[in-house]
C-alpha cells in the first residue's frame, strides 16, 4: 500500500491540465478543514468546491471496484473504512459549508472537467 500513489494519479494529471487550460486555477492536496491529516485532490478555495478522484479499487466503485481473494476479511475491513473515510470527510467539508464532488478514475477527463465547471457554476451563483 505503500507504493500506492496518493497524488498526482494519471486521472488526477488530466484532469488537472483540462482545469487549468479552461483557465480554473485550484489548490493541489489542500487540508480539509477539521481534520488536517487528510487531504483535497482539487479545491477551489473561494467557490469552497472540493473535488476528489478515487480509485475504483482504493474506493470500492460500485461498477469496477474488485476485492482480492486472499486475505479477504482484512480487504472487506479496509476498503469498507476507506468509505466511511470518505463518508467522514465529505461531512467534514459540507459542515464546514464546501460542497463536495466526486470523480471516479474511470470517468473521461473531459466529463469530469465540465462536471467541475458546472459544479464552480453554481458555487459562484449562490
Amino acid at each position: 500500500m505503500s507504493r500506492a500513489a496518493r497524488r498526482d494519479t494519471a486521472p488526477e494529471l488530466a484532469l488537472r491540465r483540462l482545469l487549468h487550460s479552461a483557465g480554473l486555477r485550484y489548490r493541489v492536496n489542500y487540508p480539509v478543514p477539521g481534520n488536517r491529516r487528510r487531504t483535497i485532490d482539487i479545491a477551489f478555495i473561494r467557490a469552497r468546491l472540493a473535488v476528489f478522484i478515487d480509485g475504483c479499487f482504493w474506493h470500492s466503485c460500485p461498477e469496477h471496484g474488485t476485492s482480492p481473494a486472499a486475505n479477504s476479511h482484512w480487504w472487506e475491513t479496509k476498503l469498507s473504512t476507506n468509505s466511511e473515510r470518505d463518508r467522514d470527510t465529505d461531512r467534514l467539508l459540507e459542515d464546514a459549508g464546501w460542497e463536495v464532488l466526486r470523480i471516479w478514475e474511470h470517468e473521461a477527463a473531459e466529463t469530469a472537467a465540465a462536471q467541475v465547471i458546472d459544479a464552480i457554476a453554481r458555487c459562484r451563483a449562490s
